[in-house]
């Protein structure tokens, strides 16, 4: 699918970014770029687009060299996800993700209803989001009108550059299991760049370790952590904590935030969402992207009190202090 030839990017006579890589990555796979600061790779993905030039080798995609797209073409045909999300403030949801298909001249019923399949996809109600304003959404919204924006006109590869890592933990920690269960659907060609570990772990088939523009291991998330190539590569799986217990253990439940006096103890609203204290923390982070506060029931549907997003950090922040969360 995306083929690496001999490739190098310099800078500068004396500063190469990217040093003689060769590599593979595979149609419809979910292949991640991890490395510390400076280490080639964000440089390495946007040369793959041609927002930035190599300097020798060759990059094919579906074995043809990038240099021979048309450039505008080639763009079109792969979605690009950033850091900064970067919706255009004046437009409406539905005009940001409109974007790419109205260059590439769909009809206007094409677009409509492919808006309204993306949004539904990652669990925006097309009727409430289709019109509103960048403003208006959370961050973790924002972000995923950011992923569906560039998979609009259905290109065969996506490009996203540490996409999450503004957001918040929960949020970043939500949006992380998302893109996981929306690859499982799309099956699209991922090249995904991250400094997190437990991102890459959590979202990669293959992972691709680099240092000072070389790759260092490329492998599986299972033979990274069983067999390190090199005391870079293990110092660099240690400094992520991996082997810890992930955020989100389905061990903990409503109820521990309730024990921990973290909740509004009374509360009159029936028109509020209800959870049980039964259910999983996960679901209560689902619950609260959507809505504000969360009435919690007992067994015989008693109210036993509200919790909020402010209740649930407090509580995730003990248990990474008592060392229960990664």
């Amino acid at each position: 699918m995306i083929r690496f030839e001999n490739v190098t990017k310099k800078y500068t006579s004396d500063t190469v970014a990217v040093d003689h890589i060769n590599l593979n990555i595979k149609d419809g796979e979910f292949f991640v770029f991890i490395g510390p600061s400076g280490c080639g790779k964000t440089t390495t993905l946007k040369m793959i687009n041609r927002l930035i030039p190599l300097t020798t080798g060759t990059i094919y995609i579906n074995e043809k060299r990038i240099s021979d797209y048309d450039i505008h073409e080639l763009r079109y045909d792969i979605g690009y996800v950033l850091q900064q999300i970067a919706l255009f403030p004046h437009m409406t949801i539905s005009e940001n993700i409109a974007i790419v298909p109205e260059l590439k001249k769909w009809d206007k019923k094409k677009i409509y209803d492919r808006i309204t399949e993306l949004l539904e996809m990652v669990g925006l109600d097309p009727e409430l989001y289709r019109n509103r304003k960048p403003e208006e959404l959370s961050g973790g919204e924002q972000q995923r009108v950011g992923v569906v924006r560039a998979l609009a006109a259905d290109p065969s590869i996506i490009l996203m550059d540490e996409p999450f890592s503004a957001l918040d933990p929960i949020s970043r920690q939500k949006l992380q299991q998302d893109i996981s269960e929306l690859q499982k659907k799309i099956k699209k060609t991922i090249v995904f760049v991250t400094h997190d570990m437990k991102e890459a772990l959590a979202l990669g088939d293959r992972i691709c370790l680099m240092q000072d523009g070389k790759i260092v291991q490329c492998d599986t998330p299972d033979n990274i952590l069983k067999n390190p190539e090199t005391d870079f590569v293990r110092n660099f799986i240690e400094s992520g904590n991996v082997a810890h217990k992930p955020l989100l253990t389905e061990t903990l439940t409503v109820q521990d935030m309730l024990d921990k006096k973290l909740f509004v103890p009374h509360h009159s609203d029936k028109t509020m969402a209800v959870l049980s204290a039964t259910d999983s923390i996960e679901t209560l982070i689902t619950a609260l992207s959507n809505h504000s506060s969360i009435l919690v029931l007992g067994e015989n549907d008693e109210e036993l009190g509200v919790v909020n997003s402010e209740h649930l950090l407090v509580f995730l922040s003990d248990q990474l202090k008592e060392g229960a969360l990664a």
